[in-house]
């Protein structure tokens, strides 16, 4: 793993332990609301690993928010600007999924995300990822297949797509690739 990945590795480990122990929960509490073996969990929080976004997924919805903002404590101090040298980036070892967080940590309840999916790439999230935020999706450059529930949408370069009640969701980035936003508002 490099340097970069490590440090952001170590970094989200220290906060989903941070979380834990705020909850006064052991690793045997977070395994059992989450999904996830305990060994994997410490390897997590230890920073030996990047976890995948879908593990995330499953931890963060164990806390009850977004992976977004799991990631946002994570990696984000206060203050109204955030630089673009220092917006956090995550890329899932699997899929190749990089993911920009560009919104500053403050009060607001939206966040605004900038993620590449390289071609062929596909990530599933579960509707538990989706129950606290409403968010669109708008496609900036490439080609994106939004599966929501049993309703699939192919987006092109421009349009925008608010989705609709929580429901388990991929995102398969076709020929060349995906560049998209992601705005969501915590409720």
């Amino acid at each position: 793993m490099d340097d970069i990945a490590n440090d952001i590795s170590s970094t989200i480990g220290r906060r989903i332990h941070t979380e834990r122990t705020m909850r006064d929960w052991s690793l045997a509490e977070l395994a059992e609301q989450s999904g996830v073996s305990k060994a994997m969990l410490s390897t997590i929080e230890r920073g030996m690993t990047s976890p995948t976004a879908a593990l995330l997924v499953r931890i963060a919805a164990a806390f009850g928010m977004t992976l977004s903002t799991l990631i946002a404590r994570a990696e984000l101090q206060g203050g109204g600007l955030l630089r673009a040298a220092v917006q956090p980036v995550w890329r899932d070892p699997d899929t190749g999924y990089v993911r920009r967080h560009l919104s500053p940590a403050c009060d607001m309840p939206l966040e605004l995300i900038k993620v590449h999916l390289p071609a062929g790439a596909k990530v599933s999230l579960p509707a538990a990822s989706y129950a606290f935020i409403k968010q669109q999706i708008w496609l900036i450059s490439g080609r994106l297949e939004f599966t929501e529930g049993d309703q699939v949408h192919r987006l092109e370069p421009g349009d925008c797509l608010a989705l609709g009640a929580p429901s388990d969701c991929t995102f398969h980035a076709l020929e060349p690739g995906a560049d998209y936003l992601v705005a969501l508002v915590r409720s």
